[in-house]
C-alpha cells in the first residue's frame, strides 16, 4: 500500500497553503495498493515532534484499491466520517509548530471492517478501536519549518 500527494513528497516540505500559516486546508492525498480484504481505511496525521500532537482523524474512509482525498476534503466532503484533533476540532488542522522543523507523518491504515464509532472520537479512541483489525499501514511523511 502506497500513500502520495501532489503538494509535497515523502520527507519533503508541506507547503504553506496547508498550514496555520497559509489558508490550512487539508493537502490532496491519494493512495494505492490497499488489500483486499482490507473494508475501510483511517488516517491520522500527527506530530511527534510535539509529544504526538493530532492534526487529523478520519475513519471508516471506502477502501477502493486506489482512492483519494482530495484538496480540502476535510471542509468540503460531506461524507467524510473525521475525528477531534488536538486543537478541540473536528477536522483538519494544520501543521504550526512555535519554531524549528518538525515532522509530520500522514499515516494511512487499511481495516477490516468499518470502525463505525459515532461522534467524533480522537486518535486514540479511533486507534484503539482499529487495533485488531489493521491489516496494512503506510505513512507519508511531510516537515514544515517556521
Amino acid at each position: 500500500m502506497r500513500l502520495t500527494s501532489s503538494a509535497f513528497t515523502d520527507g519533503g516540505e508541506i507547503p504553506r497553503k496547508y498550514t496555520c500559516d497559509g489558508a490550512n486546508v487539508s493537502p490532496p492525498l491519494a493512495w494505492d495498493g490497499v488489500p483486499p480484504e482490507a473494508k475501510a481505511l483511517m488516517l491520522v496525521v500527527s506530530d511527534p515532534d510535539a509529544g504526538g500532537f493530532v492534526h487529523w482523524v478520519a475513519f471508516d474512509i471506502v477502501a477502493a484499491p486506489n482512492g483519494q482525498l482530495v484538496e480540502g476534503a476535510s471542509t468540503t466532503d460531506t461524507s467524510l466520517r473525521q475525528g477531534t484533533n488536538s486543537f478541540g476540532k473536528q477536522g483538519y488542522g494544520g501543521p504550526c509548530p512555535p519554531s524549528g522543523t518538525h515532522h509530520y507523518p500522514f499515516r494511512l491504515l487499511a481495516i477490516r471492517e468499518p470502525l463505525g464509532l459515532s461522534g467524533a472520537p480522537k486518535a486514540t479512541e479511533v486507534l484503539a478501536a482499529a487495533e485488531s483489525r489493521i491489516v496494512a499501514e503506510t505513512t507519508l511523511t511531510g516537515l514544515y519549518h517556521r
